[in-house]
């Protein structure tokens, strides 16, 4: 009998490999799939809604939010939304479409907070579970007393914003966050969580004792580095295609009060980036180090006086930054109050090390939360200004350090002229202090770059603002990444043909092909990802 199910599995699987998902990717201004996807008929979803015992509610109408995302991209609508209060409503559904078979062709994907890029969190005729439903009806417990190792133990469909403000009620904090804090844990922790802390504490799939998950065939899991490892490894960072994450134990720290925020600019981008690296290779340095470019902005030292104290205000004055290239090293140094004055003297003796543009140093001192969660506020004015909800067309790339001149020599100045669309980050860490054994891809090397182009586009623009355009750029960069062998990989990746994802796997291909084979074998999860797609006919 065992063997006869692994033959049907491995036939199964054979069919999902085969299938050509190129051939369904859907375009950037389509509302609807290719007519080779599945359309469920309606009597499956009255099915689940009848003989599905639910705590929460699954829902047929008011679905069209969930075809939605932050890219504003790709809407694919699904057939129903799960709004669920407890696990069991995920394990029931998912255990209910796996029993279906594989004819079925329903397909469930979960969504957090809604800031995938790609549609990788929609389904087309599926269904989508809204995870901050779940995070809603469960609580956060906080285990710090008596704990070698603090945590909080969380729901996936919490956001990180809201364990920041109740773990300080404890005095505590996660250790690594993402730039922004309104995106779920589950989310977060199926793509890899960095930002400025990452070089440090590694991102935040580093920083995770325990998880609960519901797998592709409705099983619901506890698991660890130790016990059930191998799903527990392959959930972080694995995408979404595992399991669903329910639950999750987050490692904490004493939360600092208060941030010494600190921008400086250089002309000279090799002085730049051996600052950059010196500061991450170093265990006292400062607590967050990121860094931007900026290519052609007027007035830009002004624009930062409404926030920063400027450190020499006549020097700053003559400096012009119109026309040139420059790059902004972003730093900050935790304290807490009482410890001002300590911290400024420690501030002092790391930029003394630091060759940066003296006229141009930025001072300012925030709270923790206020520093934390301040790309909220430029989405708060960015929303008055109905500017939020535009397309998103962003890359975000992983460039090894033996690399990263090349990148910038072809890149910027060359194919990006100005950065009037959005921000471009770069900043290194140090994939040595990392664990490696997760699903999240890295180039080879162990110190790379994070580079992110962080672009808005205007829906009605036909210029150089313009989707179309934007899009062309991120091709050429990615052309100049093939041809000039840079070895980069793609953060938060997206691709149209399983032979560009097994490139992107690379080495780790085969252990991704077969998890998917343990945990999710009839292809039911997370099918925005467009990495396998579901056999809709069985040999």
């Amino acid at each position: 009998m065992l063997k006869r199910s692994n033959l049907v599995v491995n036939i199964l699987m054979a069919l999902i490999l085969g299938c050509d998902f190129g051939r369904n990717r859907i375009s950037s201004t389509s509302n609807f799939a290719a007519s080779t996807m599945y359309i469920p008929h309606h009597a499956t979803i009255a099915s689940l809604t009848e003989r599905l015992k639910l705590d929460g509610e699954l829902r047929i109408d008011n679905v069209h939010h969930a075809a939605k995302d932050f890219g504003n991209r790709y809407s694919l609508l699904p057939a129903a939304v799960l709004y669920p209060k407890s696990v069991s409503d995920i394990s029931s559904l998912i255990n209910y479409v796996f029993q279906m078979g594989p004819t079925s062709g329903l397909m469930v994907a979960p969504r957090g907070h809604g800031h995938s890029l790609e549609g990788q969190a929609q389904a087309y005729q599926g269904v989508v579970v809204n995870m901050e439903s779940l995070g809603k009806s469960q609580e956060m417990q906080f285990h710090i007393k008596g704990e070698t190792r603090p945590f909080v133990d969380v729901s996936a469909g919490a956001l990180w914003i809201d364990i920041l403000h109740e773990g300080l009620r404890y005095g505590m904090a996660p250790k690594s966050w993402t730039d922004y804090l309104h995106l779920t844990v589950g989310g977060t922790l199926s793509n890899a969580g960095i930002s400025g802390q990452a070089f440090r504490h590694g991102p935040q799939i580093n920083n995770v004792y325990q998880l609960e998950v519901v797998t592709g065939t409705g099983q619901v899991v506890t698991c660890t580095d130790e016990m059930n490892s191998d799903l527990f490894y392959g959930v972080l960072g694995g995408l979404g295609q595992f399991g669903i994450i329910t639950r999750a134990h987050i490692s904490l720290e004493p939360a600092p009060k208060m941030v010494k925020w600190i921008r400086v600019l250089y002309v000279d981008f090799a002085a730049f980036t051996e600052d950059q690296e010196q500061l991450i290779s170093s265990n006292s340095s400062f607590d967050y180090v990121e860094g931007f470019v900026l290519i052609n902005r007027t007035g830009l030292l002004n624009n930062w006086r409404s926030s920063f104290n400027c450190k020499d205000p006549v020097q700053a004055s003559r400096f012009f930054s119109e026309g040139k290239t420059l790059f902004c090293l972003e730093i900050a140094k935790y304290f807490k109050e009482g410890d001002a004055e300590t911290t400024d003297q420690k501030i002092e003796g790391l930029l003394s090390k630091l060759n940066y543009n003296e006229s141009t140093l930025f001072i300012s001192e925030v709270s923790y939360v206020e520093f934390l969660d301040r790309v909220h506020v430029s989405e708060l004015k960015l929303q008055e200004k109905g500017l939020w909800d535009v397309p998103h067309p962003w890359l975000n790339l992983l460039v090894p350090k033996s690399k990263i001149h090349k990148f910038a020599s072809e890149v910027f100045g060359k194919i990006l002229t100005d950065t009037s669309n959005g921000p471009i980050l770069i900043y290194p860490v140090d994939k040595s202090r990392w664990n490696t054994k997760t699903s999240m891809v890295t180039p080879k090397e162990d110190v790379f770059y994070l580079v992110a182009f962080l672009s808005s586009a205007m829906p009605s623009s036909t210029g150089k603002d313009s989707l179309e355009y934007i899009l062309s750029q991120n091709r050429r960069i990615l052309d100049v990444c093939e041809t000039a062998n840079l070895e980069t990989k793609q953060y938060l990746p997206h691709y149209s043909t399983q032979e560009e994802w097994k490139r992107h796997f690379g080495s780790q291909w085969e252990v991704f092909v077969r998890r998917k084979f343990t945990y999710d074998p009839l292809a039911i999860l997370t099918p925005g990802q467009r990495i396998f797609q579901k056999a809709t006919s069985f040999l």
